[in-house]
């Protein structure tokens, strides 16, 4: 291949990521002015990961914890946000993210193609310490953003503390223990206030 050809996979594939900012996700910004976009969430997660890392549960290396959130939500770009507070079809969901992982990074050079979907499958499968660490932290940034907007989308998704536990309590405590006990905090006065 020549450096011509594999310069422009290179690009064509940033291009095509460039899609991933006209996705809206379910997440306000923390002002509420506006749905975020999934290119901004994941900038803002892999920012969360580089300040929060000291709080991992684990040592991890955060080159490929900032990797992993880079990428993870490129899939969007074909399968759209997939609320966790929604109803949805997993099976049916995971599938469509699959054919868009193996469609996206197929732009890119084989070598490049083959460790970026590594490093998807990896964050996915979320059973290194890398990974763990990275899906706590893609859970807490939305938390926060609803913490911010008073609720945000909690009441659009009639979301309970029972549910935020078990959907997201439950990744965030395995990478990042002592974010959810402070997170666990705030949820507890929001929910006790009624609002």
């Amino acid at each position: 291949m020549t450096t011509q050809i594999r310069l422009q996979q290179q690009l064509d594939f940033l291009n095509e990521a460039d899609k991933l900012k006209s996705t809206l996700r379910a997440t306000q910004l923390c002002d509420g002015s506006r749905r975020e976009n999934s290119g901004e969430h994941s900038w803002h997660v892999a920012l969360y990961a580089l300040i929060l890392s000291e709080h991992a549960s684990h040592p991890v290396d955060i080159g490929r914890v900032i990797q992993m959130l880079l990428i993870h939500d490129l899939v969007e770009i074909d399968a759209g946000d997939m609320p966790i507070h929604a109803e949805h079809d997993l099976e049916k969901h995971q599938a469509i993210e699959e054919a868009a992982a193996d469609r996206i990074f197929a732009l890119l050079p084989a070598d490049q193609a083959q460790v970026f979907r590594a490093l998807w499958d990896e964050f996915e499968a979320a059973e290194t310490d890398d990974a763990v660490f990275a899906k706590s932290i893609d859970r807490v940034q939305p938390v926060v953003a609803n913490l911010e907007t008073n609720g945000g989308t909690w009441p659009e998704f009639n979301v309970t503390a029972e549910q935020l536990e078990s959907r997201v309590g439950v990744k965030v405590s395995r990478g990042a223990p002592a974010v959810w006990e402070i997170l666990q905090s705030r949820i507890r006065q929001w929910f006790a206030a009624g609002t």
